[in-house]
């Protein structure tokens, strides 16, 4: 029975990051992957997404300068930048595999099954380690109706080979937002449906009603109160049906969320402890077996499930158990992007919490007319920026072309608690932006 320093399952960005720390350290590391090496985000996820949006974002340019140098605005053309997409996305799973195995890591492909608190089944081999860290991820959910085996998911979005005229998205969250600005960019008629009236719930609603106006003109419809019961075939044409509703599209696309990879693991055997959010940690990232750690999206956590978080877990993790830090586990503020046309990006105190907190105040700006947006003739452009009693910004939501560059400004400012005097005496380039921050505060 081989014994190692450290088991990583899962080869994620969270579980990558650790394997090489701590080997670097010296230390003894196997990493087990059952899928893609490299995990979801540079394979089927946020790197891919982020490629075709660079063909909307083109695209929106020409648009918005219709009469003013541009004459036509061309559809994206789908084969073309998912062949670009795929220049990206092929190379990842095995150069991630070669990375780990040039560090002299120990690389398994195979589904692991734990036996004991400190032993796994690999591909019938039997390995133990000193500490064992989770990073298996999330996948999509699939949902409980007749006929959801016609269903397609986000990964399958990614690698169609040909955008049909017409699909629909079930679910309103971060998945259906981006994916249908994608989808409508390239000519393509899009529907979203959803369960109740609140899409997008974690933004500020003022927001979201701003951003939906805007993809409604892309040819993008929204359905709500809609409860699917069935999905059924006809030819081609794949039927949506509820009650008193019935909608047809080439396509289907279920993204009513993602749920936690735990349970081929056989955790009940390691003593750790998870339910339908995910893997139990306490404030040192470990489950409720202490040799056995957890970091990402297979965590049953309030903070984003995102990957830069999953780094930051990884981190600390490896820090911990190197005996480099050995406090509690503290995040810092979180920024959230929904990457559209345009993007909405929140982060720290909401506008709703704020209202309701006398120490606080909300500056609700419309710049759309301010030269930064109205140079490139941008829709819209929206600032919502929370101060508190201290003269510290402690939150914002913004809705523009540019916010996911933006809203790390605030979020330095925000996680330094910098005053906002101090802000106002620095000099950004104009004109930003960045250059705009002193009227928004």
């Amino acid at each position: 029975m081989d014994k190692y320093d450290v088991i990583i399952i899962g080869a994620g960005p969270g579980g990558m990051a650790a394997a090489s720390s701590i080997k670097q350290a010296g230390k003894s590391v196997a990493v087990i992957e059952n899928d893609l090496w490299g995990g979801t985000c540079p394979n089927r996820g946020c790197d891919p997404k982020k490629v075709l949006l660079s063909g909307v974002q083109a695209r929106d340019k020409i648009e918005q300068l219709q009469g003013k140098g541009f004459e036509n605005t061309p559809f994206v053309n789908w084969k073309e930048i998912q062949a670009f997409k795929r220049t990206f996305t092929d190379p990842v799973s095995e150069s991630s595999r070669k990375s780990l195995d040039n560090m002299d890591i120990k690389t398994i492909v195979g589904n692991p099954k734990f036996i004991s608190d400190n032993e796994i089944d690999i591909n019938g081999e039997i390995l133990s380690a000193n500490n064992f860290i989770i990073a298996t991820g999330q996948r999509s959910h699939s949902l409980d109706i007749s006929g959801n085996q016609y269903l397609l998911d986000s990964a399958d979005f990614l690698a169609l080979d040909e955008m049909p005229k017409e699909i629909t998205f079930i679910g309103a969250g971060y998945i259906s937002f981006e994916l249908a600005v994608i989808a409508s960019s390239t000519g393509a008629r899009v529907n979203i449906v959803h369960h109740n009236d609140k899409p997008l719930k974690a933004f500020n609603p003022d927001m979201v009603s701003s951003m939906m106006e805007q993809m409604k003109k892309r040819n993008i419809e929204f359905h709500f109160n809609i409860n699917p019961q069935e999905i059924t075939q006809d030819d081609s044409k794949y039927n949506l049906h509820a009650d008193n509703f019935e909608l047809s599209s080439d396509l289907i696309f279920d993204a009513t969320g993602r749920i936690p990879n735990t349970e081929n693991l056989n955790l009940e055997k390691a003593n750790v402890t998870y339910d339908r959010r995910g893997i139990q940690i306490n404030e040192f990232l470990q489950t409720s077996n202490p040799i056995i750690f957890a970091i990402g999206d297979v965590l049953a956590k309030k903070q984003p499930k995102l990957t830069p978080v999953s780094g930051f877990e990884a981190r600390y993790v490896t820090d911990y158990l190197l005996g480099k830090n050995t406090a509690a586990v503290q995040y810092p503020v979180i920024p959230t992007v929904v990457y559209g046309g345009p993007e909405l990006a929140q982060i720290g105190v909401s506008v709703e919490e704020a209202q309701n907190d006398s120490s606080m105040t909300v500056k609700d700006l419309d710049t759309t007319n301010w030269f930064t947006y109205h140079r490139s003739n941008d829709p819209v452009a929206k600032i919502k920026t929370v101060i508190n009693n201290k003269n510290q910004i402690v939150g914002a939501s913004i809705l523009s072309s540019d916010s996911s560059e933006f809203i790390n400004l605030f979020t330095t400012f925000i996680n330094s608690k910098t005053p906002i005097n101090d802000i106002l005496n620095q000099v950004m380039a104009y004109p930003t932006s960045a250059s705009d921050l002193e009227y928004l505060i």
